[in-house]
């Protein structure tokens, strides 16, 4: 699509003028007629005085007369919706001479270097032109107003930042910064800098303070810098760096001083302070922005090589304002270090080690035998486990075993009396999780510990609940615990409230759980069991439960039963039970038991058997007492498997019947197996290893069956047999159990933290109907399963959220009915809950053709825990629902271009991304497109480095890439020098978006003026491109000898024929002894075609050479001179220089007084002074006047022209004036003093004992 025209042909740039001048903005619009606004501060200017608005046609122009400090700011000009931002900066003309007074001192130095070495002189690189102005974005078609901000932080470790501030001269102002440690695990490191390296922190005095606060609540730094009794010299840019282990931040900020003028004195007059303020009006408004768009380079190695005239422009360029702290720097970097006489190779300035890892040392010296010794912070280190010391050859290493955080420091090597010293630093790995978290469901009340272990004892690790920290609170709710590499999470009583998901987190790792906590589940030991009871028995309905506080209420047919004088109601531990005396047939019914304050209960059936008795004669037949004869439903008794199968049988008979019980097992279509048991009155039988257990007694036969299962359900028939005949009565047996297990789940979709399984009942369901299903589900390392439902869920499809996202999960299933639950199912297949991903962003045409067009995207917001498998495009025409695929499967990349679209036809186009959940919601075009290829005109971008003469070596290779635009594609021509280029020496390639212009190995005739042009229908645009090939240059010409006198020779000669095809640098001039014929240099890079080579010995001869030096190299052959030089021995005749004996007398002179004393009598005194003089001066010493040279009292001493007067014991008549005198032949000098004798009183003697 066509990008916007601005509707400047011209724009007008930022400008540097100093104050006094006169400043011309210029612009050009692409219409003539337009209407031209402009601005200064967003407020319209009009012609006046100051201001001076002209316009030409096109060419408009803001010329600014007589510039004050106020004019210094932003600028503006506008052209219907364009509008184009510059500033003016304004320099002081004080501040600039004293500047460039420096760098014309500077420039002089490095004349004279130049001429002493003329060779590295001409070796500097380049620089801009000093006095050209400064313009702020030079590229075209660049609008300020869409500059990128460049104090856009992108780490954000600041909750607030220092802003920038004005202050009046004399006042204080207070810059504040706040880091949030909440996330940090070391304390942050902060520093305060003015200019680029200037750091504060050494600064802090009278007018600077630095402060620190830290709140334990919030866990928040409070960093504060305090400027007090402002001054003109600190106004300038500030700026803020925080740092803690590998986070970093930092802030920009700048202080305005009104109410004097800057000046360049330091804030505590060092000069190793740095300036703080003088070039801060020279700085370049849109330096940071260039400096920020260009690849990183050190300055300092282009104002190494630069000349010192080029400074002031490089400083500007690359916003360094204090030029005299980087003056001192560069002389500093400049000096040349001592070679080390005794170390070959030196330690490095810092080496970096992980703990627990060796780190060897090495250095190299210049003997063999030297021993060396290493200190550790300023001590000797001694050879232990830890340290080994070797010496191989001339190399001399330390090896530092298992590396902890006490050997972070600075480590010495040191050889006789020179040493050299590096920084060690011990880098802690991050601490990771090695045992996860597990998922527990627990019950209330119950105490919860999650357990994680770490890779490193005693780590800190940081304990979360649903992404809040857990702390210890008042009621020790949470307890943490260590032990070791293990870290636990103790919850003493945990409640509802505890459940979520809990984190642990280290800083190298986190691991989440989640807990779940539901109400006590009150287990059943021992159900109620359906009772059949005759009249006048006792019923008793008993059941257990897991709880002994647990009370509970006996219902019959729904209405509470009391407790009377034939109904008793009994609640021993976890035994409830209800006993029902004499029973009656008004008590046959339905017994519910329910257990208080839970919502399930147990139930059973009392039924009452009526005994009917027939007065018979005395053989009475044989009769069975059921009321469940024949084979119908109702015969049916059910048993659960395990449990005990009792038939109780009531029969009459005179004589006593014997009975007979069978039981037939259907074993195959109409065939049935018979077992018979028959037994007589008052006998018991017993078969299956005890299990089958059948007695009959007076009135009764029972049948018994001890953990009855599957095999024992069937037809049980019971006979009974005497003389007066028989009866016989069915029973159906039917044993239920526990269904079998449910077939392995399956997982049908997935979510963010949700999966959707289903499952197939199991094959058998126990006897009885299927009442619900129960699923658990674990983390698949884990081994602890956690139930996802308590209540039997009916369906055999459910959907499991609450898990997280990108874990391996597995399900199973256990299937319930009314006798209890089955076995688990197997596992299911592993899984991962992902969510499908966000649409992908920025659908948009990238080309249009007539039957093809280009479409890209970005990758969406939100991919998830999942790998992104692709896209998916599809279309469909405009009005129509049906959405066809672009193409087949899907594609990686984030552009396609689909083809053999119909042309003319509107179309819609939408993308959706796909993970393994499934495609994401698409993302459409705004509108439908219609399929037709767009006329671009032809425009022709030529590279910034094309739009100068392209230099190039002979046999260099020439890979012109030339972009453009334009469509349909263009028509491109290539010419040189208006004629058509040669195909054997020349390949053009063309694409759709550039043309290549290749020559495989240049020549000197490829040198000329390359011109492009591209034509689309009428339209056309051209470009042209200067190549010039260069070679080495020929040999001078003509060398000769002009002259010789003493030990100097004159040489001329003529310059190349041929140049190489590029201006001559030079010419390097050699001479050679005739004897030696051994070449020196003379010059190396020398300008003019003449030069006088000095300085040559008496007595030999002498031949010249010379070559021609250009930017490729030296020329293949120098030319020779054609005859030699001697230089003839000349006599003369020695005379000594005179010199006038210099006169060191001097007379003497004291250069310390005697002092006046008062001395306790009985302890020796001393006098002392100092005399100077030339020749050495005869010392007298004089008391009163008197000379004491010769009393035995007294001791004369006298030592590098102190002189010493000594009093032995002194007493009161030794007090007085004491004098001494110094005379030479020069002249004399005296100085005096008095001595007070004090008596010895008690306090002194005590001081004296003492």
């Amino acid at each position: 699509l066509p990008s916007p025209v601005s509707a400047f042909a011209k724009k007008p740039k930022t400008q540097v003028a100093e104050e006094g001048a006169t400043v011309v903005f210029e612009t050009e619009t692409e219409k003539p007629d337009a209407k031209v606004r402009w601005q200064c501060n967003t407020k319209d200017l009009v012609s006046d005085d100051k201001y001076v608005i002209k316009a030409d046609g096109n060419k408009h122009s803001l010329t600014i007369q007589a510039v004050t400090k106020e004019d210094g700011t932003a600028y503006a000009v506008i052209a219907g919706g364009s509008k184009v931002k510059f500033d003016l900066k304004v320099k002081e003309k004080e501040v600039m001479e004293e500047v460039k007074l420096e760098l014309k001192e500077k420039v002089k130095e490095e004349v004279k270097e130049k001429k002493e070495n003329p060779a590295a002189a001409d070796t500097t690189p380049a620089a801009p032109q000093p006095g050209a102005n400064i313009q702020a974005h030079d590229t075209p078609g660049f609008d300020e107003s869409q500059a990128p901000d460049m104090k856009t932080d992108l780490t954000g470790l600041f909750t607030e930042k220092p802003q920038s501030g004005e202050v009046t001269v004399g006042e204080n102002i207070n810059f504040v910064a706040k880091v949030n440690a909440a996330s940090l695990l070391k304390k942050p490191t902060i520093k305060w800098f003015k200019g680029k390296w200037m750091d504060l922190a050494s600064k802090s005095g009278k007018n600077l303070q630095l402060k620190e606060l830290y709140d334990r609540n919030s866990k928040v730094y409070t960093f504060e810098m305090q400027i007090i009794a402002a001054k003109p010299s600190f106004a300038g840019a500030y700026r803020c760096e925080v740092s803690s282990r590998d986070k970093f931040d930092s802030c920009n900020f700048d202080l305005t001083v009104h109410g004097g003028c800057p000046h360049t004195h330091s804030m505590d007059g060092s000069e190793e302070a740095g300036e703080l303020d003088f070039s801060a009006l020279l700085k370049k408004s849109a330096s940071k922005s260039q400096v920020k768009n260009e690849p990183d380079e050190d300055v300092w190695e282009i104002l190494q090589k630069a000349p010192a005239s080029e400074y002031e422009k490089i400083a500007f360029q690359y916003g360094i304002t204090d030029l005299r702290g980087m003056l001192k720097r560069l002389k500093k970097m400049k000096k040349e270090e001592k070679k080390s006489e005794v170390f070959l190779k030196k330690l490095d300035p810092a080496y970096q080690v992980e703990k627990g890892h060796k780190m060897k040392l090495c250095i190299e010296v210049a003997n063999e035998d030297v021993d060396v010794k290493w200190l550790k912070n300023g001590q000797e280190i001694q050879s232990t486990g830890r340290y080994i010391f070797e010496s191989v050859g001339n190399k001399r290493y330390l090896t530092i075993n298992h590396c902890s955080l006490s050997d972070d420091a600075t480590y010495t090597c040191v050889v006789g009396d020179e040493k050299c010293t590096t920084e060690l630093f011990v880098k802690e790995p991050p601490v990771t999780i090695t045992s996860h978290l597990e998922d527990q469901m627990v019950m209330k009340g119950e105490r919860v510990e999650l357990e994680c272990e770490v890779s490193e004892e005693g780590a800190t690790v940081k304990w979360e609940k649903d992404g809040v920290e857990l702390t210890r609170d008042e009621s020790f709710k949470y307890r943490f615990k260590k032990d070791g590499r293990k870290h636990v999470l103790i919850i003493n009583e945990a409640t509802k409230e505890d459940c979520g998901h809990y984190t642990v987190k280290t800083n190298g790792g986190e691991s989440m759980s989640e807990l779940m906590v539901s109400e006590k589940e009150l287990e059943v030991y021992q159900n109620i069991a359906d009772l059949t009871v005759k009249a006048k028995d006792e019923a008793v309905f008993k059941c257990e439960v897991s709880d002994e506080t647990v009370k509970g209420i006996w219902y019959k047919n729904g209405v509470e039963v009391k407790a009377d004088a034939r109904t008793n109601i009994t609640h021993i531990g976890r035994i409830h039970k209800l006993t029902i005396d004499d029973v009656k047939p008004e008590d046959q019914g339905d017994y519910t038991f329910v257990p208080e304050g839970y919502a399930f209960n147990l139930s059973a059936k009392l039924n009452f058997l009526e005994v009917k008795i027939d007065y018979v004669p005395r053989q009475d037949p044989p009769k069975i007492h059921l009321d469940c004869m024949g084979h119908t439903s109702d015969s049916t008794i059910m048993v659960v498997a395990g449990n005990k199968l009792r038939l109780d049988v009531p029969i009459t008979g005179d004589p006593a019947p014997t009975v007979v019980w069978t039981k037939g097992e259907k074993v195959k279509l109409l065939v049935f197996l018979i077992k018979t048991w028959s037994i007589k009155d008052g006998d018991v039988m017993t078969e299956g290893d005890g299990r089958l257990h059948v007695e009959s007694t007076k009135g009764h036969c029972i049948f018994t069956i001890e953990g009855a299962d599957k095999q024992d359900e069937g037809l049980y028939s019971v006979i009974v047999r005497n003389p007066a005949g028989e009866d016989k009565a069915d029973i159906n047996v039917k044993v239920v159990d526990a269904p079998d297990p449910p077939s392995a789940p399956r997982i049908l979709s997935v979510g963010e933290d949700s999966c959707v399984v289903q499952w197939d009942p199991p094959k058998s369901d126990g006897g009885n109907p299927i009442i619900g299903y129960v699923l658990e589900r674990k983390k698949k390392k884990s081994y602890r399963w956690m139930r996802l439902n308590f209540d039997p869920y009916t369906d055999t499809t459910y959907e499991a959220k609450r898990m997280i996202e990108g874990v391996e999960y597995e399900m199973r299933v256990y299937a319930v009915n009314a006798i209890g639950m089955s076995c688990h199912s197997a596992a299911s297949q592993p899984f991962i809950p992902v969510a499908p991903t966000s649409e992908p962003v920025g659908l948009c045409v990238d080309d249009i053709s007539d039957t093809t067009i280009s479409l890209k995207w970005r990758t969406p917001e939100h991919l998830g825990s999942s790998e992104l498998d692709g896209y998916g495009v599809e279309y469909c025409k405009e009005g129509s629902d049906e959405w066809v695929p672009a193409f087949e499967g899907l594609t990686e990349r984030t552009s396609v271009i689909i083809r053999d679209l119909p042309t003319g036809e509107k179309m819609q186009f939408r993308v959706r991304a796909y993970n393994m959940a499934g495609p994401s919601a698409p993302t459409s075009l705004a509108q439908a497109v219609t399929i037709r290829e767009i006329m671009q005109k032809p425009k022709i971008w030529i590279p910034r480095n094309l739009r100068q003469t392209l230099i190039k070596k002979v046999e260099e290779t020439i890979n012109l890439v030339i972009p453009f635009q334009g469509k349909p594609r263009p028509v491109i021509t290539w010419s040189k020098d208006g004629e058509h280029l040669n195909p054997k020496q020349v390949s053009v390639r063309n694409s759709d978006t550039d043309t290549i212009l290749f020559i495989r190995k240049s020549e000197r005739k490829d040198s000329g003026k390359y011109e492009v042009k591209l034509q689309i229908e009428n339209v056309e645009d051209t470009a042209s491109i200067s190549i010039q090939i260069v070679d080495l240059p020929g040999s001078p010409e003509k060398l000769k000898i002009m002259d010789v006198w003493g030990f100097n020779v004159a040489l001329e000669w003529k310059p190349p024929k041929d140049n190489g095809n590029c201006e001559i640098t030079g010419y390097m001039v050699q001479k050679a002894d005739k004897k030696t014929m051994e070449w020196y240099t003379v010059y190396e890079l020398y300008r003019r075609t003449n030069c006088v080579v000095a300085d040559l010995i008496m007595g030999n001869e002498y031949i010249f050479r010379i070559y021609a030096v250009n930017m490729v190299g030296l020329s293949l052959e120098p030319c020779f001179s054609a005859d030699s030089a001697y230089i003839q021995k000349t006599g003369f005749e020695y005379k000594p220089p005179t010199y006038k004996e210099h006169d060191f007398s001097e007379a003497p002179k004291f250069t310390h007084p005697l002092v006046s004393r008062s001395v306790i009598a009985g302890y020796n005194a001393t006098l002392s002074c100092s005399v100077r003089g030339i020749p050495k001066p005869k010392v007298t010493w004089y008391k009163n006047k008197m000379d004491i040279s010769n009393e035995a009292k007294y001791r004369m001493f006298s030592k590098q022209g102190v002189l010493t007067l000594e009093i032995r014991k002194p007493c009161s008549f030794d007090g007085g004036v004491y004098m001494c005198k110094a005379v030479n032949a020069s002249g004399e000098d005296a100085v005096e003093c008095k001595l007070e004798i004090r008596r010895k009183s008690k306090e002194d003697g005590k001081n004296g004992a003492t």
